[in-house]
């Protein structure tokens, strides 16, 4: 039935909860992972008229961006291959990270999306925001949501 799994993480509690519980699935299913990192763009509030100032923190910027990026995909690819299953990693930097779990998970052809939330409630959205609810909003695909 689901064969393929899109499980966006950014290094939080949750994510790890979110990793352990898409490998358990996944194996159950006979189904591969994709784990997806967004790291957010540059601000707006970065930019300066001192454009070799600007140039090197975009540098720095996108380094950290790779290295956070890289080292998560890292940890969830060791954990999926120790349940024997297929993992493929990707990462984005992007301006809305809603836009681009649902525009990445459809890219990769997933069956499924698999994310975690806090679970806080209609008072705790309002307030932060929830990127789970914006996803079941913006993607065709199913959206499969952990606690």
């Amino acid at each position: 039935m689901y064969k393929h799994l899109f499980v966006p993480i950014d290094g939080s509690e949750l994510s790890h909860r979110g990793m352990d519980g898409s490998i358990a699935l996944a194996a159950q299913l006979g189904a591969r992972i994709t784990g997806f990192v967004v790291e957010p763009d540059l601000p707006l509030a970065a930019v300066s008229r001192d454009r070799i100032a600007y140039a090197q923190h975009i540098q720095e910027h996108e380094a950290r961006n790779r290295e956070h990026a890289t080292a998560l995909l890292a940890q969830f690819e060791a954990r999926a291959l120790a349940a024997g299953v297929e993992f493929t990693g990707s990462h984005v930097v992007a301006d809305n990270i809603d836009d681009a779990i649902a525009q990445q998970a459809e890219q990769a052809g997933a069956d499924m999306i698999v994310m975690v939330t806090h679970g806080r409630g209609a008072l705790g959205e309002l307030l932060f925001g929830s990127h789970t609810r914006q996803i079941s909003v913006r993607s065709k695909l199913p959206l499969l949501v952990l606690h």
